[in-house]
Formats: structure tokens, sequence, C-alpha cells
């Protein structure tokens, strides 16, 4: 599964610099100067098509050089050199492979990436939902449900509510308030 960790803005100057909306928590260590990252450009929309033979977006860059810069970070990826083909960049996710991210060493802190697919149940084992995504919200991270009908519900992931996520077992306990998966 591809995590994504940032999105080109724009080019920056005339030497193919971008900037780089930061969507990790690890900055640090997702643009370190040698780091691979694997492109998304399918969120690119282009006003025309590219024409055969046109430069095409790698399916890989590697970061030459990074700093920041106004809360972003602006980067040079190697083999990107001048404003045109920084500019072809506009709009292309950059993504790491779940497999490279390592488990946190805190027993209560998880990766989104960890949770999702996960069953949730309430304490007797009844089946309540699918964990389809997880949703970041300024008060807490919602695990986003898929019902059994089909319909979603949000969950705030607080211990009151989660109290147990076994990922071993591919599952996350929940103890609703009532009322809460019907909304």
């Amino acid at each position: 599964m591809l995590l994504t960790v940032g999105q080109i803005l724009r080019a920056h100057g005339v030497r193919g610099e971008v900037t780089v909306d930061v969507r990790t928590d690890e900055p640090a260590e997702r643009f370190a100067v040698g780091s691979v990252l694997v492109t998304d450009s399918t969120a690119v929309r282009r006003l025309a098509p590219v024409p055969d033979g046109a430069w095409q977006v790698p399916a890989q860059l590697t970061v030459e050089s990074v700093r920041p810069h106004q809360g972003r970070l602006l980067v040079v990826f190697d083999g990107i050199y001048d404003r045109n083909m920084a500019e072809d960049l506009r709009g292309v996710l950059l993504c790491v492979d779940s497999a490279v991210v390592a488990p946190s060493d805190d027993p209560d802190e998880f990766n989104d990436h960890e949770l999702v697919g996960l069953t949730a149940v309430d304490v007797d084992g009844q089946p309540l939902g699918e964990v389809v995504r997880v949703d970041h919200a300024p008060a807490s991270e919602l695990l986003v449900l898929r019902r059994p009908d089909g319909h979603t519900a949000l969950v705030p992931f607080v211990k009151a509510i989660v109290p147990e996520v076994d990922l071993a077992a591919g599952r996350v306990v929940l103890t609703p308030p009532e009322g809460l998966l019907d909304l």
C-alpha cells in the first residue's frame, strides 16, 4: 500500500526546486537526502494530453537537497534541474510503500495503514463494520467504518470508545455510546 507523504505544489526558482506540502509526521526521515519517493500523478489534472515522446513524470524521485521554507519544504530531486521539468511535477503526490514504515514502539500509537482493513466488533464480538479510512480531525482521529448495511459511521479514535486494538487478530473493539453508529 502506498502512503502519501507529500504533494508537489509548484516550481520554485529556475533550477528545478519545488515546493512540497508535507503530509507526514516524520518529514526529516521521509525527505532526507537520498530518500527515494514513489510518484503518483493520477491526481494531476492536465489541460491537454501529453504527446507521445514527451517528458513524463518518473515513477520514482530521489531527494537531492531539501530545506524548510514558510512551513513547507523546498526540494530538489535528482535529474530535475530546470523550471520546466519542475513545473511538470505540479500536483504529483509523493509516496512511500507501507512495508518500509516501521511500526511504532508505543503500544497505543498506530499508523493509519495498520488500522485500515481491521474488523470492528463490540465487546461481545459482534461485527460492527470494517475500518476503511482514518480521518484526522482537529479534536481527534476518526475511524471511518463501513457498516454491514453499507452505510458509513465515524468513530472517534479515543480510548473510551476504542479500548482495544488487536492488530494480530485483525480487529478493533468498540464501546460506542448509544446512537453513535446510527448517525
